[in-house]
């Protein structure tokens, strides 16, 4: 059973929003107290932090899936919903986040550091919140939103200054187990260590950490032996020690032949650049600070190999330590060279300006709408996407099963204007409008939603709009019959004008005039 794991993937979801209350104040001798429906609590956060106590991330191995609680749904009397409760996961110090694709969204490095995995969900409005002097008395509430979903990649890197680096059974555990308080496993056959192991160790007033990685051997790069899998290992470490076997009994290794390879297989290894801080500066492994230590010169054969490949080396510029993991010889000399790589490392770090990346603004465009429309295709048909942080976070929030709701979500997108939007890239009545990604909602676009749904006197809940009632026209059925009225009545006038050209409108006017005249003279007598 694995006792310790330096890479997962975890699948962490924040915790859904609770859901508005609807609720009307009903009590004695007041009628009409109003809309009292509370908000829904958000959901809790799924939130990484640095745990000096945690040292492995073998707890998210056997359980990857991890979710934050759930906000509480809204009640009547104005009482809002409990906030879901933040879940706090440790992990050890140097662990970088990153997401499947190898982005790197974080280095958690020192005690506290924190990362916001997943957000929870926003908690939607009670119909208390949405009241307005227009809309009195709402129907409806908002729902909560889900609160976010991702898998991520935690890797973890120690944090160490020195890193021992050499072939299998060269005494690297054997020589931190001598120099510090940690024990490894020690045994007498190759690729012994399968972890990497930390030990701290006092050089008069600096103390330091120094990592033991396990072996590397030719072909590392490509997988041999246990690869370059650990080697993320001494990433951050100030300086590299190789430990050299000078008392092996294989006839084809020697100490420079061993240094050769290793030092082919750290140049085959690329440093991962992408988690580097705001001055981007990663020092490759072989151009940091090294050192050569030749161990096992407590055998006869040890000590006669150091001193002959001795001089060779120190002609090459490196530092030269025989010691002995098993006698102590050496080791003291060897750790004040470690410590004085390390004190210069970290005057470097503490006198360096900090380099602070400068702020960048970048203000909202004046014709920034907050959505775009993507024309597409599906089945020979024009569909039409609405994309955009706030129409598909509405669309959310809606209770499709509350007619009044819908009205409220068609304001809310006719004010936004996403309908004059459509309009304008050329979208009709009956093409199908989807608001989001693949899973967005999908509508058969009808633009018949005038805005101003609180105007309708309507009972709550329910939208004249929306309410299938008989056969409600369209906007382009009314526009036809208009154009058939005004048709009509210009046909119309257009006969009344014919007959009138025609003397037919004259006669009968002649003569409805005269009839009254020869009546009247017939009534004075007069028979002239």
């Amino acid at each position: 059973m694995a006792s310790f794991v330096d890479r997962v993937v975890l699948h962490v979801s924040g915790g859904t929003g609770g859901h508005g209350c609807v609720s009307v104040k009903r009590e004695k001798f007041k009628p009409l107290g109003g809309p009292d429906g509370g908000n829904g609590g958000n959901g809790g956060d799924v939130i990484l932090r640095v745990d000096s106590q945690t040292t492995t991330l073998l707890d998210y191995h056997h359980a990857p899936h991890r979710h934050a609680t759930n906000g509480g749904p809204g009640m009547g009397d104005w009482r809002g919903g409990k906030n879901g409760e933040t879940l706090i996961l440790p992990v050890p110090d140097g662990t970088v986040v990153k997401t499947k694709d190898g982005e790197v969204l974080a280095d958690l490095v020192g005690e506290g550091t924190e990362f916001i995995a997943a957000a929870g969900g926003q908690g939607g409005l009670g119909n208390s919140s949405l009241s307005s002097q227009k809309r009195r008395a709402p129907g409806f509430a908002l729902l909560g939103i889900e609160g976010e979903s991702s898998d991520i990649v935690l890797e973890l890197k120690s944090i160490a200054d020195i890193a021992l680096v050499g072939f299998p059974s060269a005494g690297k555990s054997s020589l931190i187990a001598a120099m510090s308080a940690a024990r490894p496993k020690i045994a007498d056959y190759p690729f012994t260590t399968l972890i990497p192991n930390l030990g701290v160790v006092q050089a008069g007033e600096v103390r330091f950490t120094i990592a033991d990685v396990p072996g590397l051997i030719e072909g590392a790069s490509e997988g041999k032996g246990l690869g370059h899998n650990f080697l993320r290992h001494v990433e951050r470490c100030a300086a590299l020690v190789h430990v050299l076997d000078c008392g092996t009994l294989e006839a084809d290794r020697d100490p420079l032949s061993d240094l050769a390879i290793i030092e082919a297989e750290l140049d085959k290894y690329a440093v991962d650049m992408s988690y580097a801080g705001v001055d981007g500066e990663v020092v490759p492994l072989n151009e940091r600070p090294r050192l050569v230590v030749l161990n096992k010169v407590d055998l006869p054969d040890g000590k006669d190999m150091a001193e002959f490949v001795r001089p060779d080396l120190e002609a090459r510029g490196y530092r030269v330590f025989e010691v002995s993991a098993t006698s102590h010889e050496g080791l003291r000399q060897l750790g004040f060279a470690m410590a004085e790589i390390v004190k210069a490392a970290r005057d470097a770090v503490e006198t360096a300006p900090p380099k602070v990346a400068p702020p960048i603004l970048r203000p909202r465009a004046v014709n920034e709408s907050g959505f775009r429309i993507r024309r597409e295709e599906k089945n020979l048909e024009p569909l039409f996407r609405v994309l955009g942080e706030k129409p598909v976070r509405w669309v959310k929030q809606t209770d499709f099963t509350n007619e009044e709701a819908i009205g409220y979500l068609a304001d809310r997108l006719a004010k936004l204007g996403v309908e004059t939007e459509l309009f304008k890239v050329g979208a009709k009545p009956g093409d199908t409008v989807v608001i989001g990604e693949d899973d967005g909602v999908v509508f058969d676009w009808e633009p018949t939603m005038m805005a101003g749904a609180e105007l309708l006197a309507t009972p709550r809940g329910t939208d004249i709009r929306v309410a299938d009632i008989g056969d409600r026209p369209t906007r382009s059925q009314k526009r036809d019959e208009q154009i058939e009225r005004r048709e009509a009545k210009a046909a119309a006038r257009a006969e009344l004008e014919a007959e009138r050209k025609a003397g037919i409108w004259t006669e009968s006017v002649n003569r409805r005039r005269s009839q009254p005249i020869k009546e009247s003279n017939l009534d004075t007598g007069d028979d002239d």
